[in-house]
């Protein structure tokens, strides 16, 4: 069944399961969102197309806590939590995104002088992050991710960056900073709570340490029924309100609490406290009005899924030039999703480092964006339309008259 529920009635889909919500502890959750057979990884870069194409599949199956609003794949298995140097999800070759970063790494050190300081991040992948955080204030750092590529990143900021490839844990308590931020990593956590309190432990009595995290806004998701932002890797999906009560509960304060990159990122910034914490930041949601999102998804995402179905089938049938642009998580979610990844011939990206690989579950090769000069598309999908205006550019610099749609 590729496609989630294929109910025609658009009534809200629940049934309640015993499982442990791995944020608050909870013993009942409501799934509301089904899709069988989805690649077990969406960035893990394969040399061939069998390769590709034979990649392990598992299912999604989101549940719903009640009492503290997380959402969590059930279904998730750890044993395939496989990151490792070829898991690329490098996103620095973009202007758009590169602006962003280099604002919120401006921001930080400002807020929290960051000076010649040491800094922590959790999940860092590439590093572009921590390098630009040392870079901009003589700062020093620590990476851990099991994804690094030491060299990767040519600066002289990294000789004051140690990067460990390995993953988070009780192990690297002793490398502690100023600051220890962690972006787009805790979604991946299936047991969000040990990863957040392993962090508390690490801080000890040092009040002052600034914590900050960066991750999708399961919010946005559910009101936008953005299904290509559902997959397997993520496992976790937190709303501010989910967040923020995740942080109080592992004896965090939250200072600010916001959304940012077109309202996809969800951004907290946390301080450790001795005291549990009362304080209710104004952008956080009850659970019952995360519950209200919920079923509002479960009875519209079938509309939603039927107009993309119906939309790739018309370019089937009319022999339209059609690529997707953007190969990397929504790419693989939004092809297996719908259960139709033979309508689309090719997939192009900006990131030098997937080109010539294939897509996990999808078996397509990924081609450089100068391939379509060549291939003059009749139309491109874009998987996130906040890279429209970027991505137009391009293509008019290339010479490439087509048409735009995005997600």
């Amino acid at each position: 069944m590729p496609l989630a529920n294929l109910s025609s009635e658009l009534q809200p889909i629940t049934r309640t399961v015993e499982h442990t919500c791995p944020s608050c502890g909870y013993q009942e959750l409501q799934v509301f969102y089904e899709v069988e057979n989805v690649p077990v990884h969406s960035c893990l870069m394969m040399s061939t197309k069998e390769e590709a194409i034979n990649f392990p599949c598992g299912d999604v199956s989101l549940g719903f806590c009640e009492k503290c609003g997380f959402i969590t794949n059930i279904d998730f298995d750890a044993k395939w939590s496989a990151y490792a140097p070829n898991y690329e999800d490098q996103q620095s070759f973009s202007p758009t995104f590169n602006q962003f970063a280099l604002n919120l790494a401006k921001g930080l050190i400002e807020k929290y002088d960051l000076q010649e300081k040491n800094i922590v991040e959790i999940g860092c992948s590439k590093g572009d992050f921590l390098v630009l955080l040392c870079e901009l204030a003589n700062n020093s750092g620590t990476g851990i991710d099991p994804s690094a590529v030491v060299g990767r990143i040519e600066s002289e900021a990294t000789e004051r960056i140690t990067f460990i490839q390995d993953y988070y844990s009780e192990k690297y308590a002793d490398h502690y900073g100023d600051l220890i931020c962690c972006r787009h990593t805790l979604e991946h956590i299936h047991l969000t709570a040990d990863l957040v309190n392993t962090v508390r432990r690490s801080i000890g009595d040092r009040l002052n340490t600034a914590v900050f995290f960066e991750i999708p806004d399961m919010g946005r998701v559910l009101k936008e029924l953005a299904f290509e932002d559902i997959y397997y890797e993520h496992c976790s999906y937190f709303t501010p309100g989910t967040l923020a009560r995740l942080f109080r509960l592992c004896g965090f304060e939250v200072q600010d609490l916001s959304l940012a990159y077109g309202d996809q990122y969800l951004l907290i910034e946390a301080n450790p406290v001795i005291t549990p914490s009362q304080k209710i930041h104004p952008l956080e949601e009850t659970p019952e009005q995360v519950k209200k999102d919920v079923d509002y998804f479960a009875s519209h995402i079938q509309k939603k899924l039927q107009h993309w179905q119906d939309y790739l089938a018309n370019i089937k049938a009319t022999n339209k030039k059609v690529v997707v642009w953007g190969s990397g998580s929504k790419c693989v979610a939004f092809l297996t999703t719908l259960g139709m990844k033979d309508q689309i011939e090719y997939i192009v990206d900006i990131n030098p480092h997937r080109h010539g690989k294939f897509i996990p579950g999808v078996g397509k090769e990924i081609m450089s964006p100068e391939f379509l000069k060549e291939y003059q598309p009749d139309e491109v999908i874009v998987m996130n339309a906040i890279y429209c205006q970027e991505i137009g550019q391009m293509l008019q610099k290339m010479g490439v008259d087509t048409k735009i749609v995005h997600l």
